[in-house]
């Protein structure tokens, strides 16, 4: 495009312009120049500008085809999603009909005929009657029942009162001051004394409160009557009404729920027994037991008394509570066996022996 057209020098050896020709001015033969080149460099600007073009339409195609290959392929998969589904959904409702058909039961209580609405009040009446009848029934038991109940209320309690005194070791008791049997105070241990009562006070017989030791063979047990002796380690001798082959013990104690002091820690919880002699020195060794105040308030031990050895006299030593410090007490002692005499030389009634 800056090409210049030299102008054509003149030479000597420059053939001669034929004569007659006209004479072209400078300013011409540029103009001719300038259009001999611009028509050489049209053709190349043309093919650059239609390559340009195909490019472009070329660029058009391409997008075109990627865009509607992408719409192709959602279709696609939006019709495999589709037809995945309503393949599940199908499975879905063909399990549901098996299981319909095959699991369910059928319905056997389903009336064979309907009912007309008179036959329907008819039935429904029926039942009412029935009802009513049975109400009927009912209230005539009760009735029963409620007289029965009035009629029988005091004999039923009189019954349980008479259970609950009954004596329920039903043994032959030896140790009872109403068949003879008393308290050997020689070799009985000796009653508690309390130290805040002043000393004035219980050389009173009506301000001495304690219990002698003749109360554990009487059947009034109750809380408080009971004989206390100081410690936990004490011991009593019993003079039977005569000569008895001992076979059992019992203790009675009151339990923890009637206690006013809320327990029944002075209660004796190990103890040994033994049977004296008549000469008042041979003890023998008939067991050793232990009172739990845990179970029930009245219990019964058997002594080790083989062969059966008839005695006049028993001693229960006491050897330890169940944690009062300062006292224990004994409520009643049961002595049971087989009395082989009627009396004996040291069998008398009464509490005898020195003072206590």
């Amino acid at each position: 495009m800056g090409l210049r057209c030299a102008r054509p020098q003149w030479s000597p050896w420059a053939p001669a312009e034929p004569a007659g020709a006209p004479a072209v001015p400078e300013e011409q033969l540029d103009l001719l120049s300038t259009l001999d080149l611009r028509q050489e460099m049209l053709p190349r600007r043309v093919s650059k500008s239609f390559l340009n073009l195909l490019f472009q339409v070329l660029s058009v195609l391409l997008s075109l085809t990627g865009d509607a290959l992408v719409s192709v392929y959602r279709e696609v998969c939006s019709i495999r999603f589709l037809f995945t589904a309503v393949s599940l959904l199908g499975f879905f409702l063909a399990v549901l009909w098996w299981g319909l058909l095959y699991l369910v039961p059928p319905l056997e209580n389903e009336p064979k005929e309907m009912l007309t609405l008179s036959e329907y009040h008819e039935r429904v009446r029926s039942q009412g009657q029935q009802l009513q009848q049975l109400q009927a029934e009912l209230d005539r038991l009760h009735k029963e029942v409620s007289s029965v109940r009035s009629a029988n209320s005091e004999r039923v309690a009189k019954l349980v009162f008479q259970r609950l005194n009954e004596d329920f070791v039903r043994k032959p008791d030896y140790a009872l001051s109403s068949v003879g049997a008393s308290i050997d105070l020689e070799k009985t241990s000796q009653d508690y004394e309390d130290a805040s009562t002043a000393y004035f006070w219980r050389r009173f017989s009506f301000w001495n409160y304690a219990r002698p030791p003749t109360v554990i063979l009487e059947p009034d047990v109750f809380p408080g009557n009971c004989w206390a002796f100081e410690g936990d380690q004490g011991q009593v001798v019993i003079r039977l009404p005569g000569r008895v082959q001992l076979s059992d013990i019992t203790l009675q104690h009151p339990p923890p729920s009637v206690a006013h002091t809320g327990g029944a820690n002075s209660a004796p919880r190990d103890f040994a027994v033994f049977g004296l002699q008549v000469d008042d020195e041979t003890e023998v060794f008939l067991g050793k037991f232990t009172f739990d105040v845990k179970k029930s308030e009245i219990q019964t031990f058997h002594l080790q008394n083989e062969p059966p050895t008839a005695f006049p006299k028993v001693k229960i030593q006491i050897l330890s509570n169940w944690g009062h410090p300062r006292f224990t007490c004994l409520y009643r002692v049961r002595a049971h066996g087989v009395r082989t005499s009627e009396g004996a030389g040291d069998g008398a009634a009464g509490v005898t022996g020195g003072p206590h």
